[in-house]
């Protein structure tokens, strides 16, 4: 066949085909939204030149953000940070979907540059920066990746959370702050309120915490309900949070989630809820700041976590099992030292029961279950911590323990206050017992001095006058004059003073 009709065979066949083609790419593209892989993101602020070559390459997309990554790390060995970021910000607009680049460039800020200035504003300045581009962009566009919320959560775990910044503290305080806009003054976040804000106020509050937190209360409930109570101004719950997110996003996108990135984010719980058992309360005792206590509250739910977690995760089963076991030894510690006695005895018979054949106490193989009584257990590990008892370290416990102790009976936790006065008492009894006997031994002052010392210091320098001021009203000391303290009033070492 040639001529004519072989040409007008051709086209028709080329007709047919483009034809073919177009219903095919038609029904890939509806594919690809289904699955939600066609997301147009503009590019906006940056040069037309480079707006202009991204649309008109297409494909070329990831080499033009490959150069732009070389000049950010180029721009950040010159320490030109603010230039570098609106790279970065092209970089993620260039590559939405490719979570890899959103959590390095949140790392860097989050770690790599916040390090850079000593200054504690600058460096919360970066940290947030790193926060908001994961949170506020990042998940925008990877609302199920498990990977960027695990990254979340470990920004509050372990970059606010942990001691590791010399800025940590700072960290705290600051996120303390924001999250006073959203809940106030209430020591648990009114979720009522925040469901269905009735007031300006109210309403004003859950939109804060829904368009620039990013949010949902009812999930926080949730949260809240099933590792809680948590204390919301304090970054270990919202590491929990933003996990457990992540897990409930999975769920809607299973056949593309490794099992292995579940166990990272059930891992951040787990570890998250155990940093709120050791420090998960905030006590707003301190002048220009708060101190933070243990949660006791959490300690079945961080115990039940561990468990699940170690049902989980056959492959790190030991290792939790471990991390399981210091737990529950710290918790029959604490517990003890709050004089929450028969709380303390039953999870002492739960830490034996459970671990028979672990001896309780660390390098010393004879401290088996049946062998050590909780008394003696609690002393051990006081002794633990005291370490070889001489007079710097035993001074510094028995400070220690005292000033808790009194910051207890300043905000009317009785309990706390006679368990930790206690154990200060038998820390010093043995001390003076061990040393007895030794030659030129180094006397430590009397435990009422110690307890004289540190009141005055929390009185004049600490405290914030109201709960000064009802510290002396329990203790029945006089008002503050410029006369030497006054001497504790008897008995003040042995129970709590009546209450006006």
């Amino acid at each position: 066949m040639s001529g004519k009709p072989y040409k007008f065979l051709l086209g028709a066949i080329a007709a047919v085909l483009l034809v073919g083609a177009s219903a095919l790419e038609q029904q890939l593209n509806h594919e690809r939204d289904v699955l939600g892989l066609t997301r147009y993101t503009e590019l906006k602020g940056a040069p037309p030149v480079l707006a202009l070559t991204t649309v008109a390459l297409g494909g070329f997309r990831g080499l033009i953000s490959n150069a732009l990554w070389i000049r950010a790390n180029d721009l950040q060995d010159q320490d030109k940070y603010f230039e570098m970021v609106q790279l970065a910000d092209w970089i993620t607009k260039l590559e939405p979907h490719f979570s890899a680049v959103w959590i390095h460039q949140a790392w860097n800020m989050a770690y790599n540059i916040s390090v850079k200035f000593k200054d504690p504003e600058d460096r919360w300045r970066w940290v947030q920066r790193g926060i908001e581009l994961l949170r506020d962009e990042g998940l925008k566009y990877n609302p199920h990746d498990v990977l960027m919320h695990r990254e979340l959560a470990w920004f509050f775990q372990h970059k606010m959370g942990a001691n590791m910044d010399d800025a940590q503290m700072f960290y705290k305080q600051s996120w303390a702050h924001e999250m006073n806009q959203v809940f106030g003054a209430e020591k648990q976040p009114n979720w009522e309120a925040l469901l269905d804000p009735k007031t300006d106020d109210e309403k004003q509050r859950a939109t804060l915490l829904r368009e620039k937190f990013k949010m949902d209360p009812a999930f926080m409930k949730q949260v809240d309900d099933t590792y809680g109570p948590l204390e919301w101004r304090l970054p270990e719950a919202h590491a929990i949070y933003w996990a457990a997110r992540g897990l409930e996003e999975a769920k809607l996108n299973e056949r593309r989630i490794d099992p292995d990135d579940l166990i990272t984010l059930r891992r951040v719980i787990y570890q998250s809820m155990q940093l709120s058992f050791q420090r998960g309360r905030m006590i707003k005792v301190m002048k220009g700041g708060f101190e933070l206590g243990p949660n006791l509250a959490i300690i079945p739910k961080v115990s039940a976590a561990y468990e699940q977690a170690m049902k989980e995760d056959q492959k790190n089963r030991d290792h939790i099992q471990t991390a399981h076991r210091n737990f529950l030894r710290d918790a029959v510690y604490l517990l003890y030292t709050y004089n929450r006695m028969a709380d303390a005895s039953r999870w002492f018979k739960y830490l034996c029961d459970t671990y028979p054949d672990k001896p309780l106490m660390l390098n010393v193989p004879t401290s088996l279950p049946g062998h050590v009584t909780l008394d003696d257990y609690a002393l051990a590990r006081l002794q633990e911590e005291v370490g070889d008892m001489n007079q710097y370290k035993t001074k510094a416990v028995l400070e220690g323990l005292v000033r808790r102790a009194f910051i207890c009976l300043s905000i009317d936790e009785d309990e706390q206050y006679l368990g930790l006065d206690g154990l200060a008492q038998k820390v010093y009894t043995r001390y003076e017992s061990k040393t007895a006997e030794i030659t030129n031994r180094v006397p430590i002052e009397a435990l009422s001095v110690i307890r004289r010392e540190v009141l005055d210091n929390l009185l004049t320098n600490e405290l914030p006058d109201e709960l000064a001021g009802h510290l002396r009203s329990v203790l029945g000391l006089p008002a503050p004059t410029n006369t030497p303290p006054a001497e504790l009033p008897p008995g003040t070492e042995a129970a709590v003073p009546a209450r006006p």
